[in-house]
């Protein structure tokens, strides 16, 4: 590896060694720079002959027209100064930018997006954008969302239903989910500390976790989805935009809100990765339409099928290849051979079930936990699961992006998840009792405002949607969530994917050896004892 290959002077590296973790070797880091000169400096070092550093230095820090010492210098000067030095600077970096007419330049700058106070639909509706971006959200089973702000809960308050006639049976209802979920802790927790009482040299601190995220796994259910929560996104520019386009092609008010909000905020650290996400750009206003458009004829096609549903909670294997374990070996073969991947694949149809075992099996024989991840040879083979479950199931599967999923409407008309924990006890009577309730008044919202009508479902009813992935991302998404410090419902889902997969491909037991087939009463506590351990150490 070449060292100094530049043959800055000494006076060049001193500018330089504030942004650069290292002067001199062929491998460093970018420090204290903004996002839109790290963008517009990678964007021009895949066209230039110069080294990085020298880069920077000709034609950012010693360019007036970049504004750089106003922007990105040591000694920068007020808030307002630097902003207005940006704006100024703006066009010499959109210029860079749209100079290569390559989208894949918005992927070389990023930013933090805190969003609070979203409610939990919200959260969803964002964290569909798959990817460039990644998400950090508040969790039901370690916060008490009981909390009140002036008096009130914090819940949105949709602004169509509030200008309508059903603002009164909306506040009220979200209010009373809110008031038997807070009612329900304290019983809760006594239930269950008689049924799982804390076992002899277990810490006190790391049972108190434990049986707290137990008691809030039972009741989360209860929360309405208009719940506020907060949650982080951090992604790159083309990611933002993508996300501020779909956020403003979305029909609800608050998206649009928080799309607008985004944008403003976004163009202070990354104007020009986002500059086309604002509602008045042709690119955005085209955007809008388009979405629009689709989703007026998809919903008038769905309407001609008349199919009834005939729905039941849980998971089905709906689609798959039955060539996929040929396809899976011939794949896994390709990088150590010199044939072509069609003879391969033939050569893999004709062999004997273990010699075709013995190769599937060498993808997964040397792995010692999940976190070894299988070659991407798995990714040849794809399966479709139809999943029905509750509004908190999905929150937390939603959450793998690399895969192909849609979910249909929330609604009340699927029936509810009851917790095992509470069945057959007098706490089932008015746990059901309050979501029968919500069914009753979500039923009257959505005959005139069925979107709108989703903010007032509560977390434990059932909705619909699918998994489109390959065995590779199955891998990853089953053992994972099927872990014992995972909420038993996704447990559950985890578990009857691997399931319903064997039972077609009983080949790849190898390649889901991690998945957790056992049940846990309290399944957080092995956990909270490792970090009460590593705390004391």
């Amino acid at each position: 590896m070449l060292e100094d290959y530049e043959n800055l002077n000494e006076s060049q590296k001193m500018l330089v060694s504030h942004f650069v973790t290292n002067v001199s070797s062929s491998v460093f880091c970018l420090r204290n720079l903004p996002e839109v000169i790290k963008g517009a400096l990678f964007s021009r070092y895949s066209r230039s002959t110069l080294g990085l550093r020298s880069l920077l230095l000709k034609e950012f820090i010693l360019n007036e027209e970049t504004a750089f010492a106003s922007i990105a210098g040591q000694n920068k000067p007020a808030k307002e100064e630097q902003l207005v030095a940006i704006k100024r600077a703006q066009n010499f970096y959109d210029r860079i930018l749209d100079g290569y007419g390559d989208d894949s330049i918005g992927e070389l700058g990023g930013a933090h997006l805190a969003i609070e106070n979203v409610s939990m639909l919200g959260a969803k509706v964002i964290e569909d954008a798959r990817i460039g971006g990644s998400f950090l959200e508040k969790s039901t089973r370690y916060v008490y969302f009981d909390q009140k702000i002036k008096g009130e809960y914090l819940f949105y308050r949709e602004p169509v239903l509030m200008t309508s006639a059903y603002r009164d049976r909306y506040v009220d209802m979200c209010n009373a989910l809110f008031d038997t979920y807070s009612a329900l802790i304290p019983p809760v927790t006594e239930l269950m500390e008689k049924k799982f009482p804390k076992a002899e040299g277990v810490s006190k601190v790391a049972y108190t976790a434990a049986l707290r995220a137990k008691v809030l796994d039972c009741l989360r259910g209860l929360l309405p989805v208009s719940t506020f929560t907060n949650m982080g996104a951090y992604g790159n520019g083309r990611f933002f935009e993508g996300l501020l386009q779909k956020l403003n092609a979305c029909s609800l008010a608050e998206m649009q809100d928080i799309g607008k909000e985004g944008f403003n905020q976004l163009s202070q650290t990354i104007p020009s990765f986002i500059r086309r996400a604002e509602g008045s750009h042709k690119y955005c206003q085209s955007f809008v339409e388009f979405i629009d458009s689709t989703q007026r004829e998809m919903k008038a096609l769905a309407q001609q099928t008349k199919i009834g549903a005939d729905l039941e909670p849980g998971v089905k294997l709906v689609n798959y290849d039955p060539d996929s374990l040929a396809k899976l070996a011939a794949a896994l073969l390709f990088s150590s051979s010199g044939c072509s991947l069609e003879k391969l694949q033939n050569h893999c149809r004709e062999l004997p079930k273990e010699e075709l075992v013995r190769i599937l099996e060498s993808a997964s024989a040397f792995r010692e936990n999940r976190r070894h991840k299988s070659p991407r040879s798995l990714e040849c083979g794809n399966l479709t699961f139809e999943i029905v479950a509750d509004f908190g199931v999905y929150r937390d599967l939603q959450r793998h992006r690399i895969l192909t999923q849609e979910r249909q409407g929330i609604t009340c008309n699927l029936g509810y998840y009851v917790p095992k924990e509470i069945q057959d006890t007098d706490l089932e009577e008015r746990y059901c009792s309050i979501l029968d309730k919500a069914k009753e008044v979500y039923d009257t919202i959505a005959t005139q405002l069925p979107e709108e009508a989703q903010y007032v479902v509560p977390m434990a009813y059932n909705m619909h949607w699918y998994f489109h992935l390959n065995f590779r991302a199955l891998q990853w998404v089953c053992e994972l969530r099927s872990g014992a410090a995972g909420h038993p419902s996704y447990r559950y889902i985890a578990q009857a994917m691997a399931k319903e997969t064997l039972k077609i491909f009983p080949e790849m037991e190898g390649c889901l050896k991690f998945v957790d087939y056992e049940g846990y009463d309290i399944g957080r506590l092995d956990q909270e004892v490792r970090i009460v351990k590593k705390a004391r150490n």
